[in-house]
């Protein structure tokens, strides 16, 4: 197989095995990331995950602030290829005019679903049962570029935004090492702008958890936000971050949606508008993530938070 000069563009975890394996099978000349970051009450400086890679690897790194202020360097090496995944920047029209197809950007989404930043939250928010990869053509708008490959993952009811991260970055890893060899003949695919739809940054907004909701919606947001940024509801005024739960079979009930009805061994029934879900791992405010059997073991009289209601 021949071996391409690559730039790789990407930035987080979700970007390292795709890296890797271009370094396993091809030439990266050099990686495009982010940049570092402060972190913590000591400002730390923490690399982007790919950085690391790319160190280890002894692979240049080049980290702009605005990437459209700071490409004509990328031009001079020459690459056959830019590939970029979860970069977190759009590519300047200069580097697509040079280039043209031969940008290539690795999206986790079966394009056009959930254009966007936030494409594995969004899927699993909406309760899709299916999601997968998509290898396109970058062009100026957003994630609209011609499809090369496409490669599907089920969703199922156990996964949440961590696990379909960790399941859709090696099906990314895969797809593009099997696609490469032959991309140059491979046919384009345009996409159907009527069956396009967006996948937004989440925001504080999405992060609150409402129960005035069919459960099996609410069982969805609160797994499509975890483990980060993690969905949150008021309880008594204070933040209760909620993990993890399920949904109870069994009959609708008379009372306010948020209204807790239950105190069970592994965790709180909650009313909703179509029935009850049990919260079974949350984070109160000022205190660490734990299950709610270890919450409620720190209430003396548990049954008095039956009737408190989540807002």
């Amino acid at each position: 197989m021949k071996r391409l000069k690559i730039v790789f563009m990407g930035t987080p975890s979700f970007s390292v095995p795709v890296l890797e394996s271009l370094i396993d099978h091809h030439e990266v000349i050099l990686v495009v990331t982010q940049p570092d970051k402060e972190i913590g009450r000591d400002r730390e400086m923490q690399y982007p995950p790919v950085k690391e890679v790319a160190l280890k690897h002894g692979i240049e790194v080049f980290q702009p602030v605005a990437l459209k202020d700071n490409w004509k360097s990328i031009i001079n090496l020459k690459p056959n290829y830019i590939i970029t995944c979860a970069y977190g920047q759009m590519v300047p029209s200069e580097l697509l005019d040079k280039y043209p197809h031969h940008c290539i950007n690795v999206h986790a989404s079966l394009l056009p679903k959930y254009r966007g930043g936030a494409p594995i939250h969004r899927a699993i928010m909406r309760g899709e049962y299916e999601t997968g990869i998509t290898i396109m053509e970058m062009v100026e708008r957003m994630d609209a570029g011609d499809i090369i490959a496409q490669r599907s993952i089920e969703i199922t009811d156990y996964d949440n935004v961590g696990t379909m991260h960790d399941k859709l970055s090696l099906v990314a890893k895969d797809l593009l090492i099997d696609v490469l060899p032959t991309i140059d003949s491979m046919p384009r695919k345009r996409q159907n702008e009527v069956e396009v739809t967006n996948a937004f940054t989440i925001n504080r907004k999405d992060e609150h958890i409402s129960f005035d909701n069919p459960k099996r919606g609410i069982y969805n947001h609160i797994r499509g936000l975890n483990p980060w940024p993690v969905g949150y509801a008021l309880l008594s005024n204070k933040e209760i971050k909620i993990y993890e739960s399920y949904m109870k079979e069994g009959q609708h009930y008379d009372k306010v949606p948020g209204e807790i009805i239950e105190i069970y061994e592994d965790g709180i029934g909650v009313n909703t508008r179509d029935g009850e879900i049990v919260l079974t791992v949350i984070q109160p405010e000022g205190k660490k993530k734990m299950t709610v059997k270890d919450y409620l073991n720190g209430i003396e009289n548990k049954q008095s938070l039956i009737g408190k209601v989540f807002m």
